[in-house]
C-alpha cells in the first residue's frame, strides 16, 4: 500500500502520536477532503488492528451513553479511539473531558482521535469543555501540487474545478456542476449547518451563499450584500450568515488592515471562497480575464490563510493591495500578478505608511514555488 503520511495534517498526527502524550487528537476540517479515508489508511498502515474507528453519522441517535460505551472498548482493548463527526454525538465535549480526565487520574489513558466538519460547534465545545486537553489539526481543500499529483489537474483545470477531490473524476463533464451542488455543497449547509442552526428561510440562507460566492477575492459592503437578497432583514442577519458559512469552511472573509482596530472591526469583508470550485460553479461559460484573475487571487489567498498569521487587505481610496499578512513584527504587502493590468500604486501607497513592510509580488510562474511553503517565500522575497 502506498503510504499516505506525506499528507501535512498526518505528518502532524503521527508526530503527535509518538510523543505519547496522551492529548486528544481534534482533526477538523471541510467535508469531502478525504480527512476519513486518508485518517483510515495511516491507521492501517502504522497501527493495523490497534484502533477503533466509529462514526456518529451512522449512529441513528449517538447519545452519551453510546460515547462511553466506544470508549470502554477502547480502553479495554488498547485500542486507538476515532470517533468521526462528533459534533453530532449529544453533550460530547463533557463526556469526553469527563472520560478523558478518568482515564488519565487511573493512568490508564486512551489515545483519542476525533474528526469533525463544523468548525463553528466544534470550537464551541473545545473551549468551554476540553481546554488544555487537545491538540488541533487543521485540514484543507486540495491545493494544486495536491490535485496535480492525485489527480493530474493541469493549472487551468485547478482554478476551475479545484477543491474537493471527490468531484475531479466529473471534471469537464455536464455532471460536474450537478455532483458539486447536490452531493456535496447541500450536504455541507444541511448536515454541517442548518442541522445545528436555525435560520428563518433556508432558501433565502443558499441565496445568500450563492450572491457571497460570486464576488471572489473582493471587497463588498454587508448593506450592498443585503440588497440583493429577496427579503428584509439587517446587516447582523449577514453577518450571521457569514459566520456559519465560514464555520462550514466554505468562505473566509478578511477585514482591512489598519492600526486602529475599530476601522478592522467596521470594515467590509474581502470574501475568499475556500476553493476555486466554489465560484467556478456559478459561472455558466469559461472565465473571463477577469474572473480568471480573481480566482487566482483567491487560491493565493486560501494558502495566506493557512498561515499562523494574520491575513488582511487594504484599501485607502482607489489605491489597494490584495493581501496584508501580520505575523509577530513582521508586516508584508502581497501582489497577486495574472495577467490583468493592475498597477503598483497601492503598494507604494502601502509602504509610504507603513515603512516597515515587506513588499512581494506572487504570480502564476512562481506559484508552485509560493504554495510549496507560503511563509518562507515571503521571507526570501520581500523586499
Amino acid at each position: 500500500m502506498k503510504s499516505v503520511i506525506s499528507l501535512p495534517f498526518l505528518v502532524q498526527l503521527d508526530k503527535n502520536l509518538k510523543n505519547s502524550n496522551h492529548l486528544i487528537q481534534v482533526v477538523i476540517g471541510p467535508r469531502q477532503v478525504g480527512k476519513t479515508t486518508t485518517l483510515l489508511k495511516y491507521l492501517e498502515e502504522s497501527h493495523s488492528g490497534r484502533y477503533h474507528y466509529v462514526s456518529a453519522d451512522t449512529v441513528f441517535h449517538s447519545t452519551e451513553k453510546w460515547i462511553v460505551e466506544q470508549w470502554n472498548f477502547a480502553r479495554a482493548n488498547h485500542k486507538i479511539l476515532v470517533i468521526d463527526e462528533i459534533q453530532k454525538c449529544e453533550n460530547w465535549s463533557e463526556v469526553i473531558k469527563m472520560l478523558w480526565d478518568e482515564s488519565k487520574a487511573q493512568k490508564n489513558p486512551v489515545v483519542c482521535i476525533l474528526l469533525g466538519s463544523s468548525s463553528l460547534h466544534l470550537q464551541k465545545g473545545l473551549s468551554e469543555s476540553l481546554t488544555g486537553r487537545f491538540q488541533l489539526i487543521p485540514v484543507y481543500h486540495w491545493n494544486y501540487a495536491e490535485s496535480k499529483k492525485g489527480y493530474k489537474l493541469s493549472f487551468e483545470e485547478y482554478l476551475k474545478f479545484g477543491g474537493y477531490p471527490g468531484s475531479y473524476f466529473l471534471k469537464g463533464s455536464h455532471e460536474w456542476k450537478t455532483y458539486l451542488n447536490q452531493s456535496i455543497l447541500t450536504t455541507v449547509i444541511e448536515k454541517d449547518i442548518l442541522q445545528f442552526h436555525t435560520v428563518k428561510s433556508p432558501a433565502l440562507f443558499r441565496q445568500a451563499f450563492e450572491i457571497l460566492i460570486s464576488y471572489p477575492a473582493q471587497e463588498i459592503s454587508y448593506t450592498k450584500i443585503l440588497g440583493q437578497i429577496q427579503d428584509k432583514g439587517n446587516v447582523e442577519l449577514v453577518k450571521h450568515y457569514i459566520a456559519l458559512f465560514e464555520g462550514a469552511f466554505l468562505i473566509k472573509t478578511l477585514s482591512k488592515y489598519s492600526e486602529k482596530k475599530v476601522i478592522t472591526k467596521t470594515s467590509s469583508p474581502k470574501i475568499l471562497p475556500m476553493a476555486p470550485c466554489l465560484y467556478y460553479s456559478t459561472v455558466l461559460d469559461e472565465y473571463t480575464a477577469e474572473e480568471k484573475g480573481r480566482v487566482f487571487e483567491l487560491v493565493v489567498g486560501a494558502q495566506l490563510q493557512r498561515l499562523q498569521g494574520e491575513l488582511y487587505y487594504w484599501r485607502e481610496g482607489n489605491d489597494e493591495v490584495d493581501f496584508i499578512y501580520k505575523y509577530g513584527r513582521r508586516l508584508y504587502a502581497i501582489e497577486v500578478k495574472s495577467g490583468r493590468k493592475k498597477s503598483n500604486k497601492g503598494l507604494l501607497k502601502f509602504k509610504s505608511k507603513f515603512p516597515n513592510a515587506k513588499l512581494v509580488f506572487v504570480t502564476e510562474k512562481d506559484y508552485l514555488e509560493f504554495e510549496a511553503d507560503p511563509d518562507g517565500f515571503l521571507i526570501r522575497n520581500g523586499g
